[in-house]
């Protein structure tokens, strides 16, 4: 484990929300490369769970912990500072390293809003409660997001993509862990 940082246990529903590219400036401060246009997640949470990266140098091993002091936007990318990281030395021993929050700590959604890793999952009907799938990713095509339901068929995995926007998307329901859809099974 690298000095300052304590070992930690990773949060049953830790998410990974992006990863440490390199250190900035000399004061310890690091650049992050999140998963998602809107790091929401990074900015709300004050405790990180890191893993080391899956390929390169290993500074670490096991889960650690990283207390973040600061996290703000720097000329179109993210910048971090931590309380147990106060030199570039310290920030560079951080590259490459895995960044998870518990999902509880993700800023509440507005409604009709949601977090693509809660609908990851989930089982999706047509009106008619006819299933067509679960979904199994999300994409975004820039004009809109579509989900990607994944089903069997004749023995065989197959997809099928349905938008995710009002005119084809009747309901979400979480808790059911269902969306329902105006979408056939031959569309």
């Amino acid at each position: 484990m690298l000095p300052g940082l304590e070992p930690a246990e990773l949060p049953a529903d830790a998410i990974e929300v992006g990863r440490i590219l390199d250190a900035w400036g000399i004061k310890g401060w690091f650049k992050v490369l999140p998963h998602s246009a809107s790091p929401e997640a990074l900015f709300s949470s004050r405790r990180w769970y890191l893993l080391p990266s899956e390929k390169g140098a290993k500074t670490f091993s096991g889960t650690a912990l990283l207390r973040v002091r600061e996290t703000r936007e720097h000329s179109g990318s993210i910048v971090a500072s931590a309380r147990e990281v106060d030199d570039r030395e310290g920030a560079e021993a951080l590259k490459g390293a895995r960044i998870f929050v518990p999902r509880s700590s993700f800023p509440t959604a507005d409604k009709d809003e949601y977090y693509w890793v809660d609908l990851i999952g989930l089982d999706v009907l047509n009106r008619e409660g006819v299933a067509l799938g679960q979904v199994t990713e999300l994409l975004s095509t820039g004009a809109q997001t579509v989900l990607v339901i994944g089903y069997t068929q004749d023995g065989k995995a197959q997809e099928r993509m349905v938008p995710f926007v009002s005119a084809y998307v009747d309901n979400v329901d979480l808790p059911a862990r269902r969306i329902t859809v105006d979408w056939q099974l031959d569309y």
